[in-house]
């Protein structure tokens, strides 16, 4: 079923990982996916290989920590589709090492992509979704958000930050009909975690099409309703009891 038929959205972080296979999952449900990725590489492999399988959409290049790109970016899908319904706010980045080890530039370019970065994106849709009347901010937040564990700090954060930032957005967004969700997800078997901890154990993580899944739950959900915080873990997982 093509519940998202129509509808056009912004995956930011597609080239890989959870954007990726959300990218891969709203295309099949019939939505216009924007996969936005600081690589063009990545950006251009993902949106290739859904119109290879008869899906619709675009790649775009983009910087979200560069507020010009993404003001320019956000005119552009509008110029070109007329809309945009969803903006998947996705992309994010750590380093793990300790307080002390950890740099001001590291602790500065981790609160850029996953704080600042989701402000820049949603203040730019924002008017546009106030004007159509409609629209859907998700927010990929984590159990980073709600616990925490040692030698990531930043990440940390960060997290928390995002948590609290899309609750207050979806407080300003609420009467203008637009929704705004913070997805809290637990540990996922994608590059994020497996190209830095090459010793964890998959097993207890959850498919990043799981978490799609669930995104494609929400962006599915009826007029008159709005989930304002979800969380989704894999079973086994024990970062969060």
């Amino acid at each position: 079923m093509q519940e998202l038929q129509g509808k056009v959205v912004l995956v930011t972080g597609g080239g890989r990982g959870l954007g990726e296979a959300t990218s891969q999952t709203l295309s099949s449900a019939g939505a216009s996916v924007v996969v936005a990725d600081i690589r063009d590489d990545l950006a251009n492999k993902v949106s290739g290989e859904i119109q290879a399988n008869g899906f619709q959409a675009q790649p775009l290049v983009l910087d979200v920590t560069n507020e010009e790109q993404v003001e320019t970016a956000i005119h552009k899908i509008v110029s070109q589709y007329g809309r945009l319904d969803a903006l998947i706010n996705n992309a994010g980045t750590d380093v793990t090492v300790s307080i002390e080890e950890l740099s001001v530039k590291d602790w500065d370019r981790i609160l850029a992509v996953n704080l600042r970065a989701p402000f820049i994106m949603s203040k730019f849709a924002l008017p546009v979704m106030k004007e159509q009347g409609s629209g859907h901010i998700i927010n990929i937040s984590s159990t980073a958000a709600k616990r925490a564990w040692p030698n990531a700090s930043a990440y940390h954060a960060s997290k928390w930050g995002l948590l609290g930032f899309s609750h207050a957005l979806h407080v300003e967004a609420r009467p203008y009909n637009i929704k705004v969700t913070a997805l809290v997800a637990g540990g996922m078997e994608t590059p994020f975690l497996l190209d830095r901890f090459p010793d964890i154990d998959v097993s207890k993580l959850q498919n990043p099409k799981n978490v799609a899944a669930t995104i494609r739950f929400l962006l599915s959900t009826p007029e008159g309703t709005v989930i304002p915080e979800m969380m989704v873990l894999p079973m086994a997982e024990s970062s969060w009891p």
